[in-house]
């Protein structure tokens, strides 16, 4: 067990402490929801403020010129690829995770027709699959989903599949993909891969190029900061710009948006999956967010959202054990994501009662109590304090009463 001497000396010699003061921090809650929606950077109400009261309010449509508005999302990307160890001109900041899935997944089938079986794991984040089931009744010719359990991806990956769609770290275990070793399975059979980084960004070390992804998408609203409903993202290796492309063509792809020409040339490499006018209020929100992960480093950031996680393990696991709840994620940090998740048959029902006591976690369907922990938003001491709730809360059976059960819209 930790004492309260050893979880100070953590955060004393914590690099990324510093980090703390630069988010909006509600009195009396600990916040460890930050793998559905991260906090809010202080510097985001300054920046938004700016562009209603000045850019959007006074310089009008000329903001779009003067402020660069029109360069705000190729900006953003440019910064975002350094994250995901990607090239800047492979990366596109525009719509959402879904959207972009969409594209990439009907670009990808299109561009090698002969491969009509999309490989997913049966268990993967809901809409990831839906996309593809959508992607695929609109594509001519025989089409494929092919599901197995996420364990068997790599065995799957055969000479007659066309497309992986994959999440990198799975949204209720947290368990961490190899996607190195993936991308050469795939690579070698001639199979494509689409990652989701949407549980990864900004808190696993990514490396696409390194590892051999051909595409991903992601969110900017999770461990990026960015806001509800940020902008996501997505990224084309180079290899692939001019093979694979948009098969939405919007007036943003054109190769010359300005020049309203009546038939459609697209712009050249990633720049031509952009579709609609850029949502600058929720981009430049989003830029802050980016610019805060981009001053912390990736590794220190991934190995403090392991150690938090190691903590609030070891601190509950006794109570866990005692009320019958049992570990839904890796045991070992290094095989996680930023989350831990927990199994409880009355899970959502505790999930609310903690969040009344001010701990903020969230539920997931059949069982799963998840507990998010943002390397850049938490202490060590938060961690501990909220294992002390946790396991009170069981001890006085605190969530055994009736208005936990009464499910919200949103869990």
């Amino acid at each position: 067990m930790k004492t309260e001497g050893a979880i100070a000396l953590r955060d004393a010699s914590d690099p990324l402490a510093p980090f703390h003061s630069a988010f909006v921090r509600p009195h009396g809650v600990i916040y460890l929801d930050g793998h559905s929606l991260g906090m809010m950077p202080i510097a985001t109400q300054a920046v938004i403020q700016n562009v209603l009261s000045q850019q959007w309010g006074n310089d009008l449509i000329r903001s779009w010129n003067q402020h660069d508005w029109i360069g705000a999302s190729t900006r953003i990307a440019g910064k975002l690829a350094g994250l995901i160890g990607a090239l800047p001109n492979e990366v596109m900041v525009a719509d959402s995770t879904s959207i972009n899935l969409y594209k990439l997944i009907v670009g990808a089938c299109l561009a090698l027709p002969e491969r009509c079986v999309i490989l997913a794991a049966e268990d993967d984040f809901p809409t990831d699959l839906y996309m593809i089931q959508g992607a695929l009744k609109g594509l001519s010719g025989r089409r494929e989903l092919k599901l197995v359990p996420r364990t068997r991806i790599s065995e799957a990956l055969t000479s007659d599949i066309g497309l992986l769609v994959l999440t990198q770290v799975d949204y209720r275990s947290c368990e961490v993909a190899d996607m190195a070793a993936l991308c050469a399975k795939a690579r070698a059979n001639g199979v494509l891969t689409l990652w989701d980084l949407s549980h990864s960004t900004g808190v696993v070390p990514i490396s696409l190029n390194a590892a051999g992804a051909d595409m991903a998408v992601g969110c900017g609203y999770k461990y990026l900061n960015g806001g509800p409903g940020a902008p996501a993202f997505m990224f084309l290796a180079e290899r692939w710009h001019g093979k694979i492309v948009s098969p939405l063509q919007g007036w943003m792809g054109h190769a010359a948006p300005f020049a309203f020409e009546a038939a459609y040339r697209p712009a050249s490499g990633v720049a031509g999956f952009q579709c609609g006018t850029p949502p600058i209020l929720s981009l430049l929100a989003l830029e802050v967010g980016i610019d805060l992960a981009r001053q912390a480093d990736v590794h220190a950031m991934a190995s403090k959202a392991q150690a938090l996680g190691d903590l609030f393990i070891e601190l509950t696991a006794t109570h866990c054990q005692k009320f019958g709840i049992s570990l839904a994620s890796p045991h070992s940090g290094e095989m996680r994501g930023g989350h831990v998740a927990l199994q409880f048959s009355a899970g959502y029902a505790l999930t609310q009662a903690l969040i009344a006591k001010g701990v903020i976690g969230d539920f997931r369907e059949p069982d799963f109590l998840r507990f998010g922990f943002s390397p850049l938003t938490l202490s060590y001491r938060e961690i501990a304090e909220a294992a002390h709730i946790f396991n009170e809360t069981l001890e006085k059976r605190a969530w055994d009463a009736p208005v936990y059960y009464t499910r919200a819209l949103v869990t």
